[in-house]
Protein backbone atom coordinates (compact mmCIF):
# COMPACT_ATOMS: atom_id res chain seq x y z
CA UNK A 1 0.00 0.00 0.00
CA UNK A 2 1.07 3.41 -0.86
CA UNK A 3 2.65 6.15 1.61
CA UNK A 4 2.33 10.02 0.98
CA UNK A 5 5.88 11.50 2.07
CA UNK A 6 5.12 14.48 4.53
CA UNK A 7 6.88 16.72 1.76
CA UNK A 8 7.78 16.40 -1.30
CA UNK A 9 10.70 14.22 -2.57
CA UNK A 10 14.50 15.28 -3.40
CA UNK A 11 14.99 15.76 -6.96
CA UNK A 12 17.57 13.24 -7.14
CA UNK A 13 18.12 9.50 -7.05
CA UNK A 14 15.02 7.61 -5.68
CA UNK A 15 13.98 4.25 -5.50
CA UNK A 16 11.07 2.12 -3.46
CA UNK A 17 8.65 3.07 -1.36
CA UNK A 18 7.99 1.05 2.32
CA UNK A 19 4.50 1.08 3.27
CA UNK A 20 4.81 2.71 6.49
CA UNK A 21 7.99 4.84 6.60
CA UNK A 22 7.24 8.41 7.43
CA UNK A 23 8.70 10.44 3.87
CA UNK A 24 8.60 7.03 2.00
CA UNK A 25 7.36 7.43 -1.81
CA UNK A 26 3.68 7.02 -2.46
CA UNK A 27 0.82 7.03 -0.09
CA UNK A 28 -0.13 5.27 2.29
CA UNK A 29 -4.31 4.72 1.22
CA UNK A 30 -2.74 2.33 1.79
CA UNK A 31 -1.90 0.94 -1.56
CA UNK A 32 1.01 -1.81 -1.12
CA UNK A 33 3.62 -0.21 -2.75
CA UNK A 34 7.36 -0.54 -3.54
CA UNK A 35 8.67 1.90 -5.99
CA UNK A 36 12.07 0.88 -7.47
CA UNK A 37 14.17 3.35 -9.67
CA UNK A 38 16.55 6.24 -9.74
CA UNK A 39 16.17 9.38 -10.95
CA UNK A 40 17.69 11.66 -12.81
CA UNK A 41 17.10 15.36 -13.37
CA UNK A 42 15.61 16.35 -16.65
CA UNK A 43 14.31 19.55 -17.52
CA UNK A 44 12.65 21.14 -14.51
CA UNK A 45 11.30 18.27 -13.23
CA UNK A 46 12.44 15.04 -11.62
CA UNK A 47 12.98 11.59 -13.51
CA UNK A 48 12.99 8.52 -11.68
CA UNK A 49 14.79 5.34 -13.54
CA UNK A 50 14.64 1.59 -12.94
CA UNK A 51 17.13 0.26 -10.39
CA UNK A 52 17.97 -2.15 -7.48
CA UNK A 53 20.83 -3.02 -5.45
CA UNK A 54 22.69 -6.20 -4.50
CA UNK A 55 25.96 -7.24 -3.22
CA UNK A 56 27.96 -10.45 -3.01
CA UNK A 57 31.52 -10.60 -1.47
CA UNK A 58 33.68 -9.10 -3.45
CA UNK A 59 31.44 -7.86 -6.00
CA UNK A 60 30.21 -4.28 -7.02
CA UNK A 61 26.43 -3.27 -5.21
CA UNK A 62 24.04 -3.94 -8.09
CA UNK A 63 20.70 -1.95 -8.91
CA UNK A 64 17.60 -1.88 -10.12
CA UNK A 65 14.73 -0.15 -10.36
CA UNK A 66 12.32 2.74 -12.29
CA UNK A 67 14.46 3.50 -15.48
CA UNK A 68 17.81 3.78 -13.51
CA UNK A 69 20.05 2.41 -10.77
CA UNK A 70 20.98 2.72 -7.97
CA UNK A 71 23.51 1.51 -4.49
CA UNK A 72 21.92 -1.10 -2.31
CA UNK A 73 22.64 -4.11 -0.80
CA UNK A 74 22.19 -7.59 -0.91
CA UNK A 75 23.72 -11.12 -2.42
CA UNK A 76 23.28 -12.45 -5.86
CA UNK A 77 23.02 -16.05 -5.77
CA UNK A 78 25.04 -18.56 -8.33
CA UNK A 79 28.39 -17.66 -10.16
CA UNK A 80 29.03 -16.38 -13.17
CA UNK A 81 32.10 -15.42 -15.84
CA UNK A 82 33.04 -12.14 -16.28
CA UNK A 83 34.11 -10.21 -19.68
CA UNK A 84 34.67 -7.00 -20.91
CA UNK A 85 32.26 -4.67 -21.12
CA UNK A 86 31.20 -2.67 -24.62
CA UNK A 87 29.81 0.96 -24.15
CA UNK A 88 26.36 1.28 -24.67
CA UNK A 89 25.11 2.74 -28.46
CA UNK A 90 22.60 3.94 -29.93
CA UNK A 91 19.41 1.18 -30.63
CA UNK A 92 18.91 0.10 -34.54
CA UNK A 93 15.16 0.94 -35.72
CA UNK A 94 14.84 -2.70 -35.84
CA UNK A 95 16.05 -3.03 -32.50
CA UNK A 96 13.27 -0.11 -31.61
CA UNK A 97 10.26 -2.14 -33.07
CA UNK A 98 7.58 -2.89 -30.48
CA UNK A 99 9.99 -1.05 -27.32
CA UNK A 100 8.17 1.93 -25.80
CA UNK A 101 9.28 4.95 -23.51
CA UNK A 102 7.26 5.07 -20.38
CA UNK A 103 6.92 8.42 -18.63
CA UNK A 104 4.74 8.76 -15.53
CA UNK A 105 3.65 11.65 -13.57
CA UNK A 106 4.30 10.36 -9.26
CA UNK A 107 1.21 12.96 -8.09
CA UNK A 108 1.94 12.46 -3.95
CA UNK A 109 5.89 12.63 -4.80
CA UNK A 110 5.92 15.81 -7.18
CA UNK A 111 8.26 14.04 -9.17
CA UNK A 112 8.11 12.21 -12.85
CA UNK A 113 9.72 8.81 -13.68
CA UNK A 114 11.27 7.72 -16.99
CA UNK A 115 11.37 3.71 -17.76
CA UNK A 116 10.94 1.32 -20.94
CA UNK A 117 8.66 -1.39 -21.94
CA UNK A 118 7.49 -3.83 -24.56
CA UNK A 119 4.25 -4.12 -26.70
CA UNK A 120 2.81 -7.48 -26.38
CA UNK A 121 -0.36 -6.90 -28.71
CA UNK A 122 -1.30 -5.25 -31.54
CA UNK A 123 -4.11 -2.83 -29.40
CA UNK A 124 -1.62 -1.36 -26.84
CA UNK A 125 -0.88 -3.82 -24.58
CA UNK A 126 2.63 -3.35 -23.03
CA UNK A 127 4.77 -5.87 -20.21
CA UNK A 128 7.17 -3.90 -17.93
CA UNK A 129 8.59 -4.12 -14.43
CA UNK A 130 6.94 -3.18 -11.97
CA UNK A 131 8.86 -0.11 -10.23
CA UNK A 132 8.66 1.30 -13.87
CA UNK A 133 5.34 2.69 -13.28
CA UNK A 134 4.88 2.30 -9.52
CA UNK A 135 3.56 5.61 -7.44
CA UNK A 136 2.50 6.49 -10.79
CA UNK A 137 -0.76 8.75 -10.77
CA UNK A 138 -0.62 9.48 -14.50
CA UNK A 139 1.07 7.37 -17.41
CA UNK A 140 1.84 8.35 -20.47
CA UNK A 141 3.66 6.11 -23.02
CA UNK A 142 5.36 6.41 -26.37
CA UNK A 143 5.93 4.15 -29.38
CA UNK A 144 9.70 4.55 -30.49
CA UNK A 145 8.93 3.66 -33.98
CA UNK A 146 6.71 5.64 -34.64
CA UNK A 147 6.78 8.78 -32.25
CA UNK A 148 3.24 8.47 -31.42
CA UNK A 149 2.15 8.86 -27.63
CA UNK A 150 -0.78 7.39 -25.38
CA UNK A 151 -2.36 7.57 -21.93
CA UNK A 152 -2.28 4.29 -20.21
CA UNK A 153 -3.68 2.10 -17.73
CA UNK A 154 -3.20 -0.22 -15.26
CA UNK A 155 -4.11 -3.72 -16.27
CA UNK A 156 -2.79 -5.07 -13.55
CA UNK A 157 1.08 -5.79 -11.39
CA UNK A 158 3.30 -8.50 -9.81
CA UNK A 159 4.93 -6.41 -7.19
CA UNK A 160 6.83 -8.74 -5.85
CA UNK A 161 8.33 -10.26 -9.16
CA UNK A 162 8.84 -6.76 -10.37
CA UNK A 163 6.13 -7.20 -13.57
CA UNK A 164 2.91 -4.95 -14.62
CA UNK A 165 0.90 -4.73 -17.92
CA UNK A 166 -0.25 -1.58 -19.09
CA UNK A 167 -3.00 -1.24 -21.68
CA UNK A 168 -2.32 2.00 -23.99
CA UNK A 169 -6.16 4.13 -24.71
CA UNK A 170 -6.85 3.63 -28.20
CA UNK A 171 -4.15 1.65 -29.76
CA UNK A 172 -4.39 -0.07 -32.48
CA UNK A 173 -2.19 -2.09 -35.56
CA UNK A 174 1.00 -1.96 -32.92
CA UNK A 175 3.96 -3.85 -33.89
CA UNK A 176 4.77 -6.15 -31.46
CA UNK A 177 8.45 -7.72 -29.76
CA UNK A 178 9.44 -10.74 -30.91
CA UNK A 179 9.81 -13.13 -27.82
CA UNK A 180 12.38 -15.93 -28.25
CA UNK A 181 10.93 -19.43 -29.17
CA UNK A 182 14.30 -21.80 -28.85
CA UNK A 183 15.22 -22.18 -25.25
CA UNK A 184 15.74 -18.97 -24.04
CA UNK A 185 19.38 -17.67 -22.72
CA UNK A 186 22.41 -19.77 -21.98
CA UNK A 187 25.81 -18.58 -20.72
CA UNK A 188 28.11 -17.26 -23.47
CA UNK A 189 25.26 -15.78 -26.00
CA UNK A 190 25.57 -12.51 -27.57
CA UNK A 191 22.72 -10.05 -26.28
CA UNK A 192 21.75 -6.58 -26.24
CA UNK A 193 20.14 -5.02 -23.56
CA UNK A 194 17.89 -2.08 -25.30
CA UNK A 195 16.37 1.11 -23.15
CA UNK A 196 15.88 4.43 -22.21
CA UNK A 197 18.85 4.74 -20.66
CA UNK A 198 19.02 7.97 -18.56
CA UNK A 199 15.48 8.68 -18.88
CA UNK A 200 16.61 10.45 -22.15
CA UNK A 201 14.04 10.57 -24.86
CA UNK A 202 15.99 11.87 -27.81
CA UNK A 203 17.61 8.37 -27.97
CA UNK A 204 17.41 4.97 -27.26
CA UNK A 205 20.37 2.52 -25.99
CA UNK A 206 21.57 -0.56 -27.02
CA UNK A 207 23.93 -2.07 -24.60
CA UNK A 208 25.96 -5.35 -26.08
CA UNK A 209 27.24 -7.91 -23.54
CA UNK A 210 26.96 -11.71 -22.91
CA UNK A 211 24.97 -13.65 -20.59
CA UNK A 212 27.71 -14.58 -17.89
CA UNK A 213 25.41 -16.58 -15.78
CA UNK A 214 21.84 -17.93 -15.18
CA UNK A 215 19.33 -18.62 -12.47
CA UNK A 216 20.37 -15.60 -10.25
CA UNK A 217 19.38 -14.58 -7.13
CA UNK A 218 19.55 -10.43 -6.01
CA UNK A 219 18.31 -8.74 -2.99
CA UNK A 220 16.73 -5.29 -4.18
CA UNK A 221 16.72 -1.85 -1.52
CA UNK A 222 15.96 1.38 -2.47
CA UNK A 223 18.19 4.03 -2.14
CA UNK A 224 19.06 4.04 1.07
CA UNK A 225 19.54 0.44 1.88
CA UNK A 226 16.88 -0.50 2.86
CA UNK A 227 12.93 -2.06 2.11
CA UNK A 228 14.29 -4.94 0.46
CA UNK A 229 12.85 -7.41 -1.85
CA UNK A 230 13.79 -10.84 -3.29
CA UNK A 231 14.43 -11.45 -7.08
CA UNK A 232 15.03 -14.69 -8.44
CA UNK A 233 15.54 -17.08 -11.49
CA UNK A 234 17.17 -13.65 -13.35
CA UNK A 235 19.46 -13.68 -16.06
CA UNK A 236 22.95 -12.42 -15.54
CA UNK A 237 25.03 -10.46 -18.36
CA UNK A 238 27.59 -7.92 -18.63
CA UNK A 239 25.95 -5.66 -20.93
CA UNK A 240 26.32 -2.30 -19.70
CA UNK A 241 22.48 -1.69 -18.71
CA UNK A 242 22.12 2.05 -17.46
CA UNK A 243 19.40 3.82 -15.63
CA UNK A 244 16.15 4.34 -17.82
CA UNK A 245 16.49 0.71 -19.09
CA UNK A 246 13.96 -1.35 -16.94
CA UNK A 247 11.18 -2.73 -18.42
CA UNK A 248 13.43 -2.54 -21.91
CA UNK A 249 14.25 -5.67 -23.84
CA UNK A 250 17.15 -8.25 -23.49
CA UNK A 251 18.02 -9.90 -27.02
CA UNK A 252 19.44 -12.87 -28.52
CA UNK A 253 21.69 -13.11 -31.70
CA UNK A 254 18.21 -13.36 -33.28
CA UNK A 255 16.74 -10.20 -32.61
CA UNK A 256 14.33 -11.80 -29.97
CA UNK A 257 13.61 -11.03 -26.54
CA UNK A 258 15.13 -13.75 -24.12
CA UNK A 259 14.22 -11.21 -20.95
CA UNK A 260 13.15 -8.05 -19.33
CA UNK A 261 15.96 -5.76 -17.97
CA UNK A 262 15.66 -4.80 -14.47
CA UNK A 263 19.01 -4.38 -12.55
CA UNK A 264 22.61 -3.43 -12.77
CA UNK A 265 26.04 -2.96 -11.41
CA UNK A 266 26.64 0.89 -9.71
CA UNK A 267 30.37 0.50 -9.87
CA UNK A 268 33.68 -2.30 -10.87
CA UNK A 269 32.45 -5.16 -12.99
CA UNK A 270 29.46 -4.69 -14.72
CA UNK A 271 26.48 -7.15 -13.76
CA UNK A 272 23.06 -6.64 -15.37
CA UNK A 273 19.98 -8.92 -14.76
CA UNK A 274 16.79 -9.59 -16.42
CA UNK A 275 14.01 -11.48 -15.76
CA UNK A 276 13.74 -14.24 -18.33
CA UNK A 277 10.81 -13.69 -20.70
CA UNK A 278 9.07 -16.57 -20.31
CA UNK A 279 8.48 -15.82 -16.17
CA UNK A 280 7.10 -12.50 -17.26
CA UNK A 281 5.01 -13.36 -20.36
CA UNK A 282 3.77 -16.23 -17.76
CA UNK A 283 3.06 -13.82 -14.98
CA UNK A 284 1.33 -10.86 -17.47
CA UNK A 285 -0.43 -13.85 -18.89
CA UNK A 286 -1.94 -14.00 -15.23
CA UNK A 287 -2.37 -10.04 -14.66
CA UNK A 288 -4.62 -10.20 -18.06
CA UNK A 289 -7.06 -12.83 -17.22
CA UNK A 290 -8.00 -11.51 -14.23
CA UNK A 291 -5.58 -13.39 -11.88
CA UNK A 292 -5.61 -11.37 -8.13
CA UNK A 293 -4.41 -13.01 -5.09
CA UNK A 294 -1.53 -11.99 -3.15
CA UNK A 295 1.09 -11.88 -6.21
CA UNK A 296 -0.55 -10.76 -8.96
CA UNK A 297 -3.08 -7.53 -8.32
CA UNK A 298 -5.63 -6.14 -10.54
CA UNK A 299 -5.64 -2.52 -11.66
CA UNK A 300 -4.70 0.48 -9.26
CA UNK A 301 -5.04 -0.47 -4.73
CA UNK A 302 -7.39 1.05 -2.70
CA UNK A 303 -6.34 4.50 -1.49
CA UNK A 304 -7.18 5.84 2.21
CA UNK A 305 -5.08 8.70 1.63
CA UNK A 306 -2.83 8.95 4.86
CA UNK A 307 0.48 8.65 5.93
CA UNK A 308 1.34 7.26 8.84
CA UNK A 309 4.11 5.68 11.78
CA UNK A 310 3.74 4.04 14.76
CA UNK A 311 1.83 5.31 17.43
CA UNK A 312 3.35 5.46 20.94
CA UNK A 313 0.75 3.99 22.62
CA UNK A 314 -0.40 1.98 20.02
CA UNK A 315 -2.01 1.79 16.61
CA UNK A 316 -0.99 3.94 13.06
CA UNK A 317 -0.57 7.87 13.75
CA UNK A 318 -1.52 9.67 10.87
CA UNK A 319 1.39 11.88 10.05
CA UNK A 320 -0.19 13.54 6.68
CA UNK A 321 -3.48 13.55 5.21
CA UNK A 322 -4.04 14.34 1.40
CA UNK A 323 -6.16 16.88 0.60
CA UNK A 324 -9.53 16.18 -0.74
CA UNK A 325 -8.89 12.11 0.26
CA UNK A 326 -10.98 9.43 1.91
CA UNK A 327 -9.62 10.03 4.73
CA UNK A 328 -9.39 14.28 4.81
CA UNK A 329 -13.02 13.44 3.89
CA UNK A 330 -13.78 11.38 6.86
CA UNK A 331 -12.60 14.30 9.08
CA UNK A 332 -8.94 12.15 9.82
CA UNK A 333 -5.97 14.95 10.48
CA UNK A 334 -2.62 14.84 11.80
CA UNK A 335 -1.58 13.79 15.03
CA UNK A 336 -4.85 11.32 14.97
CA UNK A 337 -4.29 7.31 15.85
CA UNK A 338 -6.27 4.81 13.56
CA UNK A 339 -7.23 1.87 15.95
CA UNK A 340 -9.37 0.02 13.64
CA UNK A 341 -10.33 -0.60 10.16
CA UNK A 342 -13.25 -2.58 8.90
CA UNK A 343 -13.91 -4.19 12.64
CA UNK A 344 -9.91 -5.51 12.24
CA UNK A 345 -7.85 -3.57 15.30
CA UNK A 346 -5.39 -1.93 14.21
CA UNK A 347 -2.04 -1.77 16.49
CA UNK A 348 0.53 -0.85 14.40
CA UNK A 349 1.32 0.84 10.83
CA UNK A 350 1.47 -2.74 9.04
CA UNK A 351 -1.16 -3.79 10.76
CA UNK A 352 -2.85 -0.68 8.57
CA UNK A 353 -1.60 -1.88 5.38
CA UNK A 354 -2.89 -5.58 5.95
CA UNK A 355 -6.51 -4.42 6.85
CA UNK A 356 -6.55 -2.43 3.53
CA UNK A 357 -5.20 -4.56 1.37
CA UNK A 358 -8.38 -6.66 0.66
CA UNK A 359 -10.08 -3.62 -0.31
CA UNK A 360 -10.72 -2.52 -3.58
CA UNK A 361 -11.18 1.01 -4.75
CA UNK A 362 -14.66 1.84 -4.47
CA UNK A 363 -15.39 0.04 -1.06
CA UNK A 364 -16.66 1.08 1.99
CA UNK A 365 -15.25 0.88 4.70
CA UNK A 366 -15.55 1.63 8.95
CA UNK A 367 -12.59 3.86 10.24
CA UNK A 368 -12.13 4.24 13.72
CA UNK A 369 -9.31 6.10 15.37
CA UNK A 370 -8.08 8.81 18.61
CA UNK A 371 -7.58 12.16 17.70
CA UNK A 372 -5.26 14.51 19.95
CA UNK A 373 -7.68 15.59 22.66
CA UNK A 374 -8.37 11.32 23.33
CA UNK A 375 -11.86 11.37 21.85
CA UNK A 376 -12.98 8.65 19.82
CA UNK A 377 -14.04 8.63 16.13
CA UNK A 378 -15.79 6.41 13.74
CA UNK A 379 -16.10 7.19 10.22
CA UNK A 380 -17.21 5.23 6.93
CA UNK A 381 -15.17 5.89 4.36
CA UNK A 382 -15.71 5.20 0.05
CA UNK A 383 -11.77 3.80 -0.81
CA UNK A 384 -10.28 5.76 -3.88
CA UNK A 385 -8.34 4.45 -6.15
CA UNK A 386 -4.39 5.26 -5.00
CA UNK A 387 -1.32 5.59 -7.26
CA UNK A 388 0.24 2.42 -8.90
CA UNK A 389 1.72 -0.57 -6.89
Amino acid sequence: MNEIPEAPAPPAQRRRTTTVAIGALGAAGIAASAVFGVQAALDDHTWSSAARTTTAPSEPVISSGRAGFLPGAGSPSGTGSSATTTAAGTATADQLVGVVDITTVLGYQDAEAAGTGMILTSDGEVLTNNHVIEGATSITVTVLSTGQSYPATVVGTAPTEDVAVLQLAGAAGLDTVQADDDGGAAVGDAVTAVGNAGGDPTSTSAAAGTVTSLDQSITATDETGSDTEQLTGLIETNADVQAGDSGGPLFDAEGEVVGMDTAASTGGAVQSYAIPIDTALDLAEQITAGVDDETVHQGLPAFLGVSVRTAVSGGAAVAGVVPDGPAAAAGLATGDVITAVGGTTVTSPGDLTSALSSYDPGDQVTVTWIDTTGTGHSATVTLAAGPAD
